[in-house]
């Protein structure tokens, strides 16, 4: 059990890394890598706290894939993260051809406190068709963000890339009302934007970053403004009800 001045103490970090998220000039300014168990060379750890003081205000962390992976890195790198002060977004990848339900079950019970401070909202990587047709796969995709919605309290963000999109997806404009997270490493000043949406709100514009405390490359992310002040994005309360 960690102690009530460990607490204290990494409460107190947190809300100074909100106070100087809020004063970034600007949106470029807040940048993050996003990990999974293949930044774990051999085994080794991420040393947050480099990850942090090197700049990086957030990170996004794969917590599950389909029914049956749990990454194993998933509790130790949430823990870090939080005591070195960077906000966390945590992902499923999706696997179509299973339950959207039972994987929307799986993730919301593997990050619990995901409405906690310096937690960003969940997020359905969609990079896999799963071999269904657009029209099955589009209802498949509402069924998992409605599953999350209603287990989380949250708005998902959805993460994909262009291509994906428009071919897997029919490039579906139903999805606009939940944030955007595209992938797409052409070196443009801004990424293309598929299905209907106004904006992008996370660009993952690299695959081959190189971050102090992270062994190997990974890729990197970029916050837009679109969803508003970061720090408060960050740190967005419940929004359904406590039922308590």
């Amino acid at each position: 059990m960690v102690s009530r001045n460990r607490l204290v103490l990494v409460s107190f970090a947190a809300a100074s890394v909100l106070t100087a998220m809020s004063a970034a000039p600007a949106a470029a300014d807040i940048n993050g890598p996003d990990v999974s168990s293949w930044q774990h060379i051999d085994g080794r750890g991420i040393n947050w706290f480099a990850v942090r003081g090197s700049g990086n205000n957030f990170a996004m962390l794969k917590a599950t894939e389909g029914l049956n992976y749990i990454n194993p890195y998933f509790v130790q790198d949430s823990l870090l993260m939080r005591a070195a002060g960077v906000a966390r977004g945590t992902y499923h990848f999706a696997r179509p051809a299973e339950s959207p339900e039972l994987q929307g079950a799986l993730y919301a019970a593997i990050v619990l406190g995901q409405n906690g401070m310096l937690d960003l909202p969940p997020v359905l990587d969609m990079e896999d068709s799963g071999g269904l047709p657009p029209g099955a796969l589009i209802d498949w995709t509402h069924r998992y963000l409605n599953t999350v919605q209603a287990l989380t309290g949250r708005l998902p963000i959805i993460y994909t890339y262009p291509n994906f999109w428009k071919s897997a997806m029919a490039d579906s404009n139903e999805f606009t009302r939940y944030p955007l997270w595209i992938a797409d490493y052409r070196g443009n000043d801004n990424p293309e934007v598929p299905g209907g949406w106004p904006n992008w709100t996370f660009w993952q514009y690299t695959d081959s970053g190189n971050v102090p405390g992270i062994a190997g490359g990974t890729d990197m992310n970029a916050y837009s403004g679109a969803q508003g002040d970061f720090g408060k994005f960050a740190n967005m309360p419940f929004s359904g009800s406590s039922g308590s």
